[in-house]
């Protein structure tokens, strides 16, 4: 009967570890490796036939409880123990994973707009810069910041000034390149790092960002209950790395400074950074 025993003990473990596997398959994407652990729970479903298999055919032999006809059955119950361990094991590193990128993505993204937020650009920024030097690739940044963003707020309250912000980032987020990180700078300031992009090709994008933004309307709510259709437009400065700079600083400032410009000069528009001449 000892045999039995661990023959169906084998068959009930088997048939637990199907719950842990189906529940990792819940966690992947579609693709190979989803197929590949669908093709698990195959193999498992052809396991326990085996293993009830074995147990009818042989069943009046392992009855007699000889020591021989226990090795079958043993190697049996540890080979569904691993089976159980192994997909047991997997789910709850993959439910651990997705909560550390989970919380990773939580401390590097700005819950209201959905881009980066300041701590990732600082060190993301750096990174660009030391790369873009290492192999002399351009680098470009631009700042963008709202034109008349606090009329927004007093004319219709502080929550349609954060559903313009959401608003302006993802029309941010449709135009620029997937290798492109766009962060919430401050306030209503976003910078975008564009990487292997000299200046012009910089301007080109803040053109395109501006033209974009400003072809939108959104419609918002005063706290009177009033809905109006509104346009927005922005400023943008954009800076590049030269053989005058040389710093995530110098870079970030130049770009502020660029964009002081197009707002000095009329707003909604965009301004190039130009060194001044030593």
């Amino acid at each position: 009967m000892t045999a039995i025993g661990l023959i169906l003990l084998g068959i009930l473990i088997l048939a637990a570890s199907l719950k842990p596997v189906y529940s990792l398959i819940a966690l992947l994407p579609s693709g190979n490796l989803k197929q590949y652990w669908q093709a698990l729970i195959l193999l498992i479903v052809i396991f326990i036939i085996g293993y009830v298999g074995y147990a009818a055919f042989f069943w009046q032999q392992l009855l007699e409880d000889n020591l021989a006809d226990l090795i079958v059955p043993t190697i049996f119950f540890f080979g569904a123990c691993f089976v159980w361990m192994t997909g047991t094991l997997f789910h709850r590193t993959a439910i651990d994973l997705r909560r550390m990128a989970l919380l990773e993505e939580e401390n590097i993204t700005d819950p209201l707009l959905g881009i980066y937020n300041r701590r990732y650009l600082d060190r993301r920024l750096a990174n660009e810069i030391s790369r873009a030097k290492r192999y002399e690739l351009p680098l470009s940044i631009l700042m963008v910041d709202i034109d008349h963003f606090k009329k927004v707020n007093d004319t219709y309250g502080h929550h349609a000034g954060d559903l313009v912000l959401s608003y302006v980032a993802e029309l941010i987020l449709n135009v620029i390149r997937d290798t492109d990180i766009a962060a919430r700078y401050g306030g209503e300031e976003i910078t975008i790092i564009a990487p292997d992009s000299t200046a012009k090709s910089g301007r080109e994008l803040a053109e395109r960002l501006r033209k974009n933004i400003g072809s939108h309307e959104l419609v918002l709510s005063s706290e009177s209950g009033e809905h109006r259709s509104v346009r927005v437009n922005v400023s943008i400065g954009v800076a590049a790395l030269d053989e005058h700079t040389d710093t995530a600083k110098q870079l970030i400032e130049n770009a502020d400074s660029a964009l002081y410009r197009a707002k000095e000069e009329g707003r909604n528009r965009v301004m190039t950074y130009k060194a001044k001449a030593r």
